[in-house]
C-alpha cells in the first residue's frame, strides 16, 4: 500500500477516535456521580419544603375562616372549608413524608466512599426515590421529573460499581431496608401533621380529621 494512502487512512481513523471522543465522552467517576445525585436530591428537597411551608400558610388561612363560619353558626361554608383543608392536608402529608425521606436518603449518600458502600447504600436508595418519584408525580411533575433523573445516574453507579467489584446485589435487603426508610419518614411526618395542622372545628362530617371543640 503506497505510504501516503497508508496514512490518509491512518489519519482518518485518529480523526474518527477525536470525533468519537468529543461526541460519545466517557461517563464521569462514580463518586462524582454520587455527589452531583446528591446536589440534585439536597434541590429538589428545598423545593419539598418550600411547598410545604405554602400548604401549611393556605391551610392557615382556610382554618381561620372554618373557624369564624363554625362560630357564626354558617356549616355549610364551614364545611366547604374543611373540605378544602382536608385536601390541601392530603397533599402536604405527601409532601413532608417525602421530603423527611429525601433527607435520609442524603445522609446515607453522604456516607458512601468504597466501591462496595456504593452498591450496598445506593441500591435502597433509588427504590425510595423511585417510590417518591411516583407519589409526587401528581403533585409536583416537576420534581418527580428531576427525581426520575437522579435515579438514572444512581441506577448507573451501581450497575458499573457491581462489574467492577463484582459483587452481586441482595435485591431483598435492599428493598426491606428502603421501606424501612419510608416507613419512618411515614411515622415521623404523621407527627409533623399534628404539630402544624391545627385539628378541624367538631360536626363538620369530615372522616379521618382530629376536631377541635369551639364555643357556642
Amino acid at each position: 500500500m503506497p505510504e501516503n494512502i497508508r496514512w490518509t487512512k491512518d489519519k482518518e481513523t485518529i480523526f474518527e477516535k477525536i470525533e468519537t471522543k468529543l461526541h460519545h465522552p466517557p461517563p464521569p467517576p462514580l463518586r462524582e456521580r454520587v455527589t452531583k445525585a446528591l446536589y440534585k436530591l439536597k434541590v429538589q428537597n428545598t423545593k419539598l419544603e418550600r411547598a410545604a411551608d405554602n400548604m401549611q400558610t393556605r391551610d392557615k388561612e382556610l382554618f381561620d375562616r372554618c373557624v369564624k363560619a363554625t362560630i357564626a353558626k354558617d356549616n355549610a361554608r364551614a364545611a366547604m372549608y374543611a373540605n378544602e383543608i382536608a385536601e390541601i392536608r392530603k397533599v402536604a402529608r405527601i409532601i413532608i413524608r417525602s421530603q423527611l425521606a429525601l433527607e435520609q436518603v442524603a445522609l446515607r449518600l453522604e456516607t458512601v466512599e468504597e466501591l462496595g458502600d456504593m452498591m450496598v447504600t445506593i441500591m435502597p436508595v433509588t427504590a425510595v426515590v423511585r417510590a417518591l418519584k411516583t407519589d409526587l408525580a401528581g403533585i409536583i411533575p416537576e420534581v418527580a421529573s428531576e427525581l426520575s433523573g437522579i435515579n438514572e445516574i444512581l441506577d448507573s453507579v451501581v450497575i458499573e460499581a457491581g462489574e467492577v467489584t463484582g459483587s452481586s446485589i441482595d435485591l431483598k435487603a435492599s428493598s426491606e431496608e428502603a421501606q424501612r426508610v419510608l416507613n419512618e419518614a411515614n411515622v415521623v411526618a404523621e407527627q409533623r401533621m399534628k404539630e402544624q395542622f391545627p385539628a378541624l372545628p367538631a360536626g363538620l362530617g369530615i372522616p379521618g380529621q382530629e376536631v377541635l371543640k369551639t364555643g357556642t
